[in-house]
């Protein structure tokens, strides 16, 4: 089984690694990955823990965090907010609540006095009789109270950002006036207008302020058995540095400490900020035509065949077909693509786009939840759950390096003294700054940070990452495999060339072929058909048969007509010219008599041949292209757009075939990437290192069977993600051996007792703020 926890106000990233940790070694546990984005805990465990998995999950994460709300985030469940407006007794707000939550298929209900709103959590039960019934137990305490549905995204963001701000607040007064307090105590001793008890006095006031949570949780966390983390490193030097006579450097130490994580918490919510940017493009509602009324709904109860109403400025809320209206849509938010697009009847609109200027009719095709935006969203808040080695390194590094440091400190204090020369002060004092610097929260906060900023900058580019994972394999690709056929060429059939013989004309040869191809939805049938541009009068077809693969056979005014491949006229005995023009041939002859050659050619894209010398560039040794066309197609393509290598006349079993071979030859530690176009290379997709679906845009078989989606019809993406990839491992490697660099210099240092406790702390905060700046370079990329 797979369940994910909501871990509501986890914000340490020390703590949700123990906490992934430690689950996982939870008996009958398979999997933990804790998104510190998110605040979500996913488990894969046993059925036999079905049980009794809620509460050893809540048990651990208290244990490192008690303040943090422990709930599960349910299969199927369902979240609405009502708006109860006139709402104002508190007695009847409890009893409401109550009934609500006493419903069944209500998995929980909270009523919010303040807010005037009810949130409710259902399964199994239409919105409509939720909505009914919720309706009836209100009215029955309070019978002139309005219940109407709330705008739950807008309301969660109002209340998130409310308790943020005042949370921060909260904050900010704390470290002034502690800092306040301990600036004027260190002012007051340097001009020696107190006494060296004041002056502890001063400090100690000054400290509590500043660091009275700190002790909190380490006190906490020593009764629980948990000794090495930040809080106890901080403890105990700080108080040491105490008990050695140095009170302003214990004040300023945890003055820093402080400003150091409210600034690791900056970055962390300013990295939660940059994808909840780009989840802008969730729709907060739907304009539905409800009997001949527009009512304004929220998109997840709107259902597929209903017809929305979308006017200039609003955006797209649900998938659907356009049956009414004509207008630009920008969908730059979901591609990156700064050129609008056009839609009219017929024409497909995905959610997410902004409608700039006409009013559309949309009948809607798919449900809120199987939606584009909603499968994005998905897609991006949960990336960061799927670790890159790097990630997970830092994780198993940080788990062994508190212990080790804070045995050598001990080691440090203890064994000079007593075989060597110096005092236990001496000792102490270098024993409190090893311990200092040795906090690992550089590395914890900043290479997830990055990670998260790279996904981040490639969803901008309109490139969507699932994981960090695969974000860091794109650094490793030694070859990449591509389809053609709509992934290098648009996949759009045209008339190239029409050859006639010398008793007909070029007219006659496609008007024949346009009137035996009108019964056909062959992309080649249709491309004929557009070519010849007139009206065909289809009652003049009979017999009509298609040969698979060979082309087709049709009888028009009693005349046969045969129109497809060289086998389709060698099976008729049709005696042809063979046509030596590249690209696809269709012969056509009357009663076995040939008229002509019709060629068709897929155009190749116009950035194809710039992406594969772009990938050469950096660092792509090898290209190869995957194709069921002709030998003389394949060989065509690859020569314009300087493809290394190909294989043609695949059908779909071969090119699976084909791929595992050229898999089973790559070295295990250069990666292999397959581009297709995510509907029919889905398995391919899915064996490759990295399976990269060109032009996902509303696909769901690119969605689901691929680890990259260019969101957009144009190769190019890929070399976007490629750079992407390497800025973003570019900015870990630096972080990895700076933060380590410096604090080994710092730790040995403080051995020797060069460094003291100001060094210390530029060695732990310092190094910290600078990897965390460094990381926010990410969140910053265009």
């Amino acid at each position: 089984m797979e369940r994910t926890f909501i871990l509501k106000g986890l914000d340490c990233p020390h703590c949700s690694a123990e906490i992934e940790h430690e689950v996982a070694q939870l008996e009958g546990v398979t999997f933990s990955s804790v998104n510190l984005m998110n605040q979500t805990l996913t488990v894969k465990a046993d059925d036999k823990l079905s049980d009794t998995l809620f509460d050893l999950v809540r048990k651990t994460v208290n244990s490192h965090e008690p303040d943090v709300e422990v709930s599960e985030k349910l299969i199927n469940t369902q979240s609405v907010t009502f708006l109860l407006k006139g709402l104002d007794c508190p007695h009847c707000s409890a009893e409401i609540e109550s009934e609500v939550g006493k419903l069944s298929m209500v998995s929980s209900s909270s009523v919010n006095l303040v807010r005037q709103t009810l949130d409710v959590d259902y399964s199994e039960l239409s919105l409509s009789d939720l909505t009914e019934k919720i309706t009836k137990i209100v009215h029955s305490h309070e019978p002139d109270v309005e219940v109407s549905l709330a705008e739950q995204s807008l309301v969660e963001k109002t209340e998130n950002q409310e308790s943020k701000k005042t949370e921060n607040k909260l904050r900010v007064v704390r470290l002034f006036s502690g800092a306040l307090i301990y600036g004027a105590g260190f002012a007051l001793t340097l001009l020696g207008l107190i006494n060296i008890y004041t002056e502890l006095a001063i400090m100690i006031i000054a400290y509590i302020i500043l660091g009275g949570d700190v002790l909190l949780k380490a006190v906490k966390n020593i009764t629980k058995g948990r000794i090495f983390d930040e809080n106890f490193l901080m403890t105990i030097s700080t108080i040491g540095a105490f008990a050695i006579g140095e009170y302003p450097e214990a004040v300023a130490v945890m003055l820093l400490y402080q400003i150091g994580e409210f600034f690791q918490d900056y970055a962390v919510n300013r990295s939660r900020k940059s994808i909840s940017d780009l989840m802008d493009i969730r729709p907060d509602y739907a304009t539905v035509q409800r009997d001949g009324n527009l009512v304004r709904v929220n998109p997840e109860i709107v259902s597929v065949g209903e017809t929305i109403v979308v006017k200039p400025g609003e955006k797209i809320p649900l998938d659907g077909v356009v049956i009414s209206g004509s207008s630009t849509l920008d969908t730059k938010d979901l591609t990156g693509e700064s050129m609008p697009r056009s839609v009219a009847q017929g024409d497909t609109a995905l959610s997410g786009c902004i409608n700039q200027n006409g009013v559309l009719n949309i009948e809607v095709t798919k449900r809120f939840k199987d939606s584009t935006v909603s499968k994005i969203i998905n897609l991006v808040e949960n990336a960061s759950s799927r670790k890159a080695p790097s990630e997970n390194f830092i994780t198993k590094f940080a788990r062994y390096y508190t212990p080790v440091v804070v045995i050598c400190a001990l080691l440090l204090a203890v064994v000079p003294p007593l075989f060597f020369d110096g005092s236990w002060a001496d000792w102490l004092t270098r024993c409190f700054v090893f311990l200092v610097i040795s906090c690992p929260c550089a590395l914890v906060i900043s290479i997830p940070l990055t990670f998260f900023g790279g996904i981040g900058a490639a969803s901008r580019k309109g490139v969507l990452v699932k994981g960090s994972n695969y974000l860091e394999l794109l650094n490793n690709l030694d070859t990449v495999v591509f389809d053609k056929t709509g992934t290098l060429t648009k996949g759009v059939f045209k008339v190239k060339e029409v050859f006639a013989e010398e008793d007909y004309d070029r007219e006659e040869v496609l008007k024949t072929a346009a009137y035996a191809e009108v019964m056909s939805n062959h992309p080649i049938a249709k491309s004929i058909i557009n070519a010849y541009g007139k009206t065909i009068d289809s009652t003049q077809i009979n017999n009509f048969r298609e040969v698979t693969g060979r082309g087709l056979v049709a009888e028009i005014n009693k005349k046969q007509i045969v129109v497809g491949s060289e086998k389709l006229l060698d099976e008729y005995g049709i005696t042809y010219k063979q046509c030596s023009s590249i690209g696809t041939k269709v012969y056509v002859a009357v009663n076995n008599n040939y008229l002509g050659c019709i060629v068709i050619a897929d155009e190749i894209k116009e950035d194809s041949t710039a992406t594969i010398a772009n990938l050469k560039k950096l660092g792509i040794r090898k290209t190869i292209m995957l194709t069921g066309d002709s030998e003389e197609i394949a060989n065509a393509v690859s020569t314009e757009i300087g493809i290394d290598e190909y294989y043609a006349q695949l059908l779909p079993n071969n090119k699976v075939e084909k791929f595992e071979q050229l898999f089973s030859q790559s070295q295990s530690d250069k990666k292999l990437a397959f581009v297709g176009d995510g509907v029919n290379d889905a398995p391919v997709l899915a064996r490759a290192d990295v399976g990269i679906a060109m032009g996902g845009l509303g696909s769901d078989a690119a969605i689901e069977a691929s680890d990259v989606v260019l969101m957009t019809d144009e190769p190019s993406k890929l070399v976007d993600a490629i750079k992407v990839a390497k800025r973003t491992k570019r900015i870990v490697t630096q972080n990895i051996v700076f933060a380590l660099g410096i604090k080994f210099l710092f730790l040995v240092l403080g051995a020797f007792g060069i460094a003291g406790m100001w060094e210390a702390v530029f060695g732990d905060v310092g190094v910290m703020i600078l990897a965390v700046l460094n990381s926010m370079r990410m969140l910053k990329t265009k």
